[in-house]
Parts: structure tokens; sequence; C-alpha cells
């Protein structure tokens, strides 16, 4: 006897507008309109850009300083959980050495032969004094709060650190007792955790007034004046993140960078439109963990490198702007310079905060150098242009440091890094079951 089997309907195919698709979307839009409201004078839409764009970064900045304090709380205890837990940590910091030091490297190499600051137009009298600054005094005072709150209130990411890291180590000492503030924590930053992504969904919105913003308020005039310099620092952050990273993960790490990238890439698009490293946490320590790298290790090693895992940020940008400017203003540099700039880019890159701009670390480096702080000025109007390629950089290390460790140390997962290729932000994470 034969069965007719009943015929079903086709399933309806659903279209899905990826994540990644957004981003260059809003990115072809911020062009656009940012064109269109410099070309044609148009105020009101240059207004809106404007103001797109503060509110996306500052959504960000509102989870900012309590999100970086749960997160290193959180993840100095972790550390508890994970075996050889204090060599983990030692290994972490020296390969941000390593790379910092490679970065630092490469940005003189390229400051060097291309002579950013030659044929610009520009003078010393174009420049003028930043608001912010940094000096090695201001850095090492002011890593001590005067009180708990203005921390917070102020943004000030190293001191937010500092409190954290006490607070976390004393919460080890204390062992069980500390338990019932730990589980509140961890609840406090998931949820902190969970807002920021409803933000992060914004980050295509973001992305329209961001780049409009800059197209509409500079121009592409602009650009051309700085079209030397602006090439040095996205070249540079090309090759650390594209030549320097792969050949680390290749040799040391022994696995696929182009894996590696397919797994990252949804952390280092976010960072290149946001602007921001600490932002983009969330979404940096996801892919490290669906890179194969155990999330006790994870909680710890992308919390810390978010606030002082510079490579964009913190040694190629610093070691051009000094190279660029020392020109504008005719100060000859020499081997003792460059050693300085190379020491300020892998001590002082704690002093940049994760968020966008490093204006701080830069007047940090300029005041070691002797070099004159009005040197900022000169670039603070191509410096959003600038930061997209910084921040993408800082991000790419931050997620391969801890790949490169946890490879070393045996602890990689390297079937679920083989696995890794999907954005987070475009499907649901998988539920685990217990066997």
């Amino acid at each position: 006897m034969s069965v007719s089997a009943t015929p079903q309907a086709p399933a309806k195919a659903s279209f899905k507008f990826p994540f990644w698709a957004q981003i260059i979307t809003g990115l072809v839009l911020g062009v656009l309109f940012g064109w269109l409201a410099k070309s044609q004078d148009i105020s009101w839409l240059k207004t809106t850009l404007e103001q797109v764009g503060d509110t996306f970064v500052q959504l960000l900045k509102l989870a900012v300083a309590p999100l970086v304090f749960f997160a290193i709380l959180v993840s100095i205890t972790n550390l508890r959980k994970v075996n050889n837990a204090a060599r983990l940590a030692s290994r972490t910091l020296l390969w941000f050495m390593i790379t910092s030091l490679i970065a630092v490297g490469i940005g003189l190499a390229i400051g060097l032969l291309t002579n950013p600051g030659a044929g610009t137009g520009l003078t010393p009298q174009d420049g003028k004094l930043p608001k912010k600054t940094g000096s090695w005094i201001d850095f090492l005072t002011g890593i001590v709060p005067t009180d708990v709150v203005t921390p917070f209130t102020e943004l000030n990411v190293l001191q937010i650190v500092f409190m954290a890291a006490v607070a976390g180590i004393a919460a080890l000492q204390l062992g069980a007792k500390a338990q019932p503030v730990l589980s509140l924590a961890e609840s406090v930053l998931e949820l902190l955790q969970k807002a920021l992504w409803w933000v992060i969904r914004l980050a295509p919105i973001g992305t329209v007034g961001l780049i409009g913003t800059a197209i509409a308020t500079y121009g592409w005039d602009l650009i051309g004046k700085y079209a030397t310099f602006t090439a040095d620092v996205y070249v540079g952050s090309a090759l650390v993140m594209f030549g320097v990273y792969p050949l680390l993960l290749a040799t040391v790490a022994e696995v696929s960078p182009v894996q590696f990238f397919k797994g990252a890439w949804p952390a280092i698009q976010l960072a290149f439109v946001s602007r921001s490293s600490v932002g983009t946490m969330p979404v940096t320590q996801k892919v490290t963990e669906r890179l194969g790298v155990p999330k006790e290790y994870a909680s710890f090693a992308v919390p810390f490198g978010a606030t002082t895992k510079m490579d964009g940020c913190a040694a190629i940008y610093p070691a051009l702007a000094a190279i660029f400017i020392a020109q504008i203003f005719d100060v000859q540099l020499g081997i003792k310079e460059y050693v300085l700039i190379a020491f300020v880019s892998v001590i002082g890159s704690a002093a940049t905060a994760g968020l966008t701009g490093a204006t701080v670390m830069l007047t940090l480096t300029l005041s070691t150098l002797g070099l004159p702080l009005e040197g900022v000025g000169l670039l603070m109007a191509i410096d959003p242009i600038l930061d997209m390629m910084r921040t993408a950089t800082n991000v790419a290390g931050q997620a391969v440091v801890p790949v490169i460790v946890s490879a070393r140390e045996g602890i990689l997962d390297k079937e679920a890094y083989g696995a890794a290729s999907s954005s987070p932000l475009d499907e649901r994470p998988a539920v685990a079951v217990a066997a």
C-alpha cells in the first residue's frame, strides 16, 4: 500500500538586513547628507546631523562610568575561577606592551618616511591650547581620586579603574563574605550591558549623524590639507591591524588570522563608527568569547584592555602627531625623543580614556618631549576622521591579545575559534544545555 506524502507549503523566505550592512548604509547616508549640508549650505540639516551624532555619543557615555567600574570589579574577581590567574594577567600585560611597542615603531617609521608636516601650509599661529592636557604629574597624582563621586561625574576613567581594582582585590581577600556584593555587581553589569546593547542597535543612525557632521563641518578641503597625516594614520593602523596582528596570530598563537577577523569584525566595525573602545566593550567581550577564549579570562582581559590597550590612540597616533607638530613648529627630534615617544606609548597608554579622542595621551607625549601644546589645536579639526580608524585598531588589539595568550596557555577552544563567523547582533546566542 502506498502512502502519499502531504505536500508542505514552502517556507517563506525572510529577508534579514545584517547589522554590518546597516552600518555601511549609515556611512553612505552620512557622507551624502554631510555633503549636501556643506555644498548647499543647509543649516537645518547640519544641525540635525550634529544632534543625532551627539545624542548617540552621549548615550554611550551615560553607561561608561558604571560599566567600567563594574566590569573591572567583576573581571578581577572572576580571575579566582581561572587556573594560573596571576600568570594569565602578567602575560596579558606583557603582550599589551609588546604590541604597543611594535605599533609605535610603525608610527615612527611612517612619520620619518613621509614627513607629514611638510607642505601643509600650516603655521604655529594656526595652533591653540587644548582644553584638556596631560602630564606625568597629572597622570601619577590623578590616579587616586579625592572622593568617590567626582570620577563618575567627570568621567575620569583612570580613577574609576583604580577604585574598581581596589574593590576587586578587597573582595578577593574577603572571600565568601563579599559574595553578596559580587552577586549584586554581576547583576548590575548584566543590566548595564543589556541597556548598552539597545544603544548599540542605534549605531547605524548614530553613524549618519557622526559622519555627516564631520563632512558638513570640515568638508573635503580640510582633509586635503592634512592628506599626508591622515593617510599616515590610516596606513599605520592598517599595517598593525592587518599586518602585525595576523602575523602574531599565525606564528605565536598558531591560529587562522582570517578566522579571527570573521569572528571579531562586529566589534571592529562598531568601534570604527562609535569611536569608543569602552562603548564597544560588551561586543568585544562577546566576540572574544566566541573566538574560543574562556569566559572567565575574557571577562578580565577585555575590560582591562578597553581602558589601557590603545595601539591606535596611544601608540601610532601620538608618534605621528609628535613628528607632525615638530615639523610645523620647526623643532628637531633626535634618538632620545623617539625613545621617549615609545616609552610614553607603552607606559602611559592608561591615560587614554577609551572614549572618543586621544587628546590627553597626545598632550602627555608633547609635554614629555617639550613640544608646544598649541600643536594639539592643529589636529583637532581632523580628529573625528582619524579617531574612527584609531579606535578600530584599539579594539582589534583588545581581542587579539586574549586570543594569543589563551592559545599560548593551551586554554583556547580551537573548535569554537573555527566556528566563529557571524555577528553576535544578527543571531541569538546558543543556549547551553547541561548534560
